[in-house]
Parts: structure tokens; C-alpha cells; sequence
């Protein structure tokens, strides 16, 4: 079971990467509004290909909830009922969360399987969080964490939900993101508690305590990240998607945040430079290191050369692989039951 209940979980955090990687998609091509209602989009549970779907149409049978457009505006049934000839206004009424009328075939299926790949996600969670009540006995924290991750899951998709209601607000937006790294660091610590085994790494409070440190400035980083790009999606909305004039006359907390990322890279480089030199044998390091470098090159990108495509959301899809590595690698430093816990490397 325990086995299983480890597959599951990795399964689970890869899927919920995914989910990050297709809301990122889903901003960069301002595809947030292509379904204007929650969970069901347009009404339906499989959303429209075509605008004529969207249209009035006789002698049809109409779901409540279903969405029409007409003229210019949104208009929901507010029963089931059959229509007839022409629009019955006691059968419907205008749709008063959103000011506008439009439909984007590919924004409303970005968004669509943004939503699809949250649910896929939510069905490993589910099953791991089963199993893991035949791990109580071994392990409480596998249970009670699981059940917390699938409450996480839950509060997730409600965020999602006043997201749309908001009409994409960007504060909310930013909440939606921190609390999916919230639900990355429960897997990520549900997938390392639930080793049966542990490799042979060195135990080094000086290494333990400075990646707690570039664990915080991490988070501070993505924070300010999230920042700067609701910057840049207020300038979308004000001049357009004129890539090269969104960064002309940035806030200060761009420059705080590009300034950062000098910090992190030293503070992280240092943490690679000792585990090597040590031999402390943290092998993610190596990863965390290509994660830093990679996030530095798209950010270059993206400044110097006015967003190249793909360059933003696998700016901040590396941005949350980075500090999911950064926690694993700290729960790997904090591990109890090694021979080297009580010679701990000062030096």
C-alpha cells in the first residue's frame, strides 16, 4: 500500500505541474475569459466550437444555466424549457458578472482544458488520499496530510470560480497561484514521507538553515514575479498586445525583482558550491541550479527581446518546479534517521 500510495502521489504532483504549465498558457494568451461562467462553460459541460451554438435558436430545448448571445449582450436561461418562434424574456435574463459579449473558440477551449487537466489532476489526489488510511497506523501524517491536500484541492477550485466571477482580478489570480505551490509542497512531503528508504546524505545545519533562507527568497521572488505580471497584464489591457512597450516604463517592483534573482543565484550557488565540496550528497542540487539558470535566461528573454513566445509561463512554470525542488531538497536536509544526524559539518 505504502508503495502505491508513493506512485500515486508523484503521479499527482506531475499532474498538478501540468495544471500550473496550462493556467500559465491560459494568462499568456489572455484566454481567462473564455468561458465567462464556473464550472460549466457557456452553460455546458463540453463547451461550444462554433458562435452559431451561441445563438438563439427555435424549437430547441434549452438547459437552465445554458448561455446565448444576443444582441451584443449575454443572456442565461434561468429554467429548462423549449423555445419557440422568437426570444421569451420570462425565460431568460441578462448575464449581469461580465460587461461583455464575446466569443474566441481557442480562448474558451485553453480555458476549458485548463479546467479539464485541474479535475485529471484532482482524481490521483483522491485515490492517494484512500490509500492512505491504510497507512494510518504506520503513519498518521500521511492521512491527515492527504485529507488537507484534497480540502486544498477543493479551496483551489473555488478560487477559481470567484477568479472568473472577478473578471480575472489580479489579486485573485495571484492567490490562485500561491495556493497551487501550497498544494505542490503537501505532495511534495507526502512523496518523502512515505520512502521506505533514505540515501546516504550528510547532515549540515549551516546547509539546512541557508536553504530555508533561499527558500524564503524564492517565495519572495515568485510574490514580486506575480507582481510584475499583473503589471504587465494591466498595460495588455491598456495599449494591447504590443509586446515591445508593456516593460517601457516598468513599476519599481520590477527592478526590485530582477535585482533578486542575483541574490537567489549566489545564495543557491553557494548551496550547490558546499553540498559539492562537502560532499553532502543533496544530488537535486544539480537540478535547482538548472531551474535558476533557466529562469535568469527566460527573464532575459522577455526583457531584452519583448516576450518571446512560450518565454512567460515557462518563466513562472520553472519558477514553482525551482522552489518545489528547493522543499524537497529541505525536507531530505531535515531527515532524522540518518548515521550522520549527530556529526553535523560546521566547517
Amino acid at each position: 500500500m505504502q508503495n502505491t500510495f508513493r506512485k500515486t502521489a508523484k503521479i499527482a504532483v506531475v499532474l498538478i505541474y501540468i495544471v500550473i504549465i496550462a493556467g500559465a498558457v491560459v494568462r499568456m494568451t489572455g484566454s481567462g475569459m473564455g468561458c465567462p461562467d464556473w464550472p460549466k462553460c457557456f452553460g455546458y459541460y463540453i463547451p461550444p466550437t462554433d458562435i452559431s451554438q451561441l445563438q438563439f435558436h427555435p424549437d430547441h430545448e434549452y438547459k437552465k444555466g445554458v448561455i446565448i448571445m444576443q444582441n451584443e449582450q449575454l443572456w442565461v436561461a434561468i429554467e429548462d424549457f423549449k423555445s419557440t418562434e422568437a426570444i421569451n424574456p420570462i425565460h431568460w435574463e441578462v448575464y449581469t458578472k461580465h460587461d461583455y459579449a464575446q466569443f474566441n473558440p481557442t480562448h474558451t477551449w485553453v480555458e476549458y482544458i485548463n479546467r479539464l487537466s485541474g479535475v485529471v489532476a484532482g482524481i490521483p489526489i483522491l485515490i492517494f488520499t484512500i490509500v492512505s488510511f491504510w497507512l494510518w497506523r504506520k503513519n498518521k501524517w500521511l492521512t491527515i496530510l492527504s485529507i488537507a491536500t484534497v480540502l486544498g484541492m477543493g479551496f483551489q477550485a473555488w478560487l477559481g470560480k470567484t477568479v472568473v466571477d472577478s473578471n480575472l482580478a489580479p489579486y485573485k489570480i495571484s492567490i490562485h497561484m500561491l495556493m497551487a505551490l501550497v498544494i505542490v509542497a503537501f505532495i511534495l512531503y507526502l512523496i518523502y514521507a512515505s520512502k521506505s528508504s533514505f540515501k546516504d546524505q550528510v547532515y549540515d545545519v549551516r546547509f539546512k538553515n541557508l536553504l530555508i533562507f533561499a527558500i524564503i527568497l524564492s517565495l519572495m521572488q515568485i510574490i514580486l514575479g506575480i507582481q510584475v505580471r499583473q503589471y504587465i497584464d494591466e498595460q495588455v489591457k491598456a495599449i494591447g498586445y504590443v509586446k515591445s512597450e508593456w516593460l517601457d516604463n516598468p513599476t519599481l517592483k520590477f527592478y526590485v525583482h530582477r535585482s533578486f534573482s542575483i541574490a537567489v543565484f549566489l545564495l543557491n550557488g553557494w548551496l550547490w558550491y558546499r553540498n559539492r565540496t562537502l560532499k553532502l550528497n543533496y544530488k537535486k542540487t544539480n537540478v535547482l541550479m538548472l531551474c535558476i539558470l533557466a529562469e535568469i535566461l527566460t527573464g532575459i528573454l522577455m526583457y531584452y527581446f519583448d516576450f518571446p513566445f512560450l518565454t512567460q509561463p515557462l518563466h513562472l512554470v520553472i519558477a514553482t518546479i525551482m522552489i518545489g525542488v528547493q522543499f524537497y531538497i529541505l525536507l531530505e536536509s531535515r531527515a532524522k534517521n540518518r548515521v550522520e544526524e549527530n556529526r553535523a559539518i560546521n566547517t
